[in-house]
């Protein structure tokens, strides 16, 4: 497993911590691509101590930047030629709208136009493994969510709960619609929701409003640890049971049946090529 290569995004808490240090527990050669380099070489610290492996690294790239996130492929490619595991872990919940330096509204610009560029530039590494896995960390929010074609990025009407579901419901169709255009290749992709747990997900990523009332939630009974929530995470990396599986939504490491609106693939198709214009895809990058 030592000579296995894995992505962790927004890996420098919560469930992106633990998944680190689980698969570098594992053997992985792990990436931890974090936004903030204070935070992520805090982190890189704590994951090194937690695993006891060395073979971690820390690089930078902010979801909310397409400009970061070319940087972030560019330098990875240079660096190594296959990639074994991706997973999709960062995510945001705002409590107000806010854009993303590209002017997307935060959370489908980062829960879903960040990943969505970030996979799309990595396919070629992905690829060239064994087997490429994707997973997609969703949510079990996406059954209460709607892609509002007629204004994406929520200029009206925005409450916080419409602005996550959407995002959550643009994880599992971007799953399903990767997963079919990648049929026949060796990379599966598959996502997940983890359960509630409690992390910094709540928390405003440039003023750190919400610190205190999502640690008080993370002490509450009936919230997960981080290192529960990324259980199912793992398992989709690293599992022999789920090869070949791919497009599928799991929880609590067992697949689930999606409701109907996750799987119509009209929509998801739709929504695939609003997305490719969205981040400037070119021809080249294409699937």
């Amino acid at each position: 497993m030592s000579n296995q290569t894995a992505i962790v995004t927004g890996a420098n808490s919560g469930m992106g911590l633990a998944t680190t240090i689980e698969l570098a527990r594992q053997g992985y050669r792990v990436i931890m691509a974090c936004r903030s380099e204070k935070r992520g070489q805090e982190a890189l610290q704590e994951a090194v101590r937690q695993s006891g492996s060395s073979a971690i690294e820390l690089m930078l790239c902010d979801l909310g930047s397409l400009e970061s996130i070319r940087q972030f492929a560019r330098t990875f490619r240079e660096r190594h030629d296959r990639l074994d595991v991706l997973v999709n872990n960062a995510g945001v919940v705002m409590v107000k709208r806010k854009e993303t330096s590209d002017g997307f509204e935060q959370s489908i610009g980062i829960n879903h136009l960040g990943h969505f560029l970030l996979t799309l530039l990595l396919i070629e590494p992905l690829k060239a493994a064994k087997q490429g896995r994707v997973v997609n960390v969703s949510s079990g929010a996406y059954k209460a969510g709607k892609i509002h074609f007629e204004d994406p990025h929520l200029h009206k009407g925005y409450n916080p709960i419409k602005s996550y579901a959407q995002s959550k419901l643009a994880n599992v169709l971007f799953t399903r619609a990767l997963a079919s255009k990648l049929s026949g290749t060796s990379v599966t992709v598959n996502c997940l929701h983890p359960g509630a747990v409690g992390t910094s997900i709540g928390v405003d990523r440039n003023t750190g409003f919400g610190t205190r009332i999502m640690a008080f939630a993370g002490k509450l009974p009936f919230f997960l640890s981080p290192e529960e929530g990324a259980r199912t995470a793992v398992y989709l990396a690293t599992s022999p049971e789920v090869v070949g599986l791919t497009g599928r939504y799991f929880y609590q490491q067992k697949e689930q049946q999606l409701k109907a609106h996750a799987v119509d693939d009209a929509s998801a198709e739709r929504f695939w090529t609003w997305s490719e214009e969205q981040v400037g895809l070119r021809d080249d990058e294409k699937l």
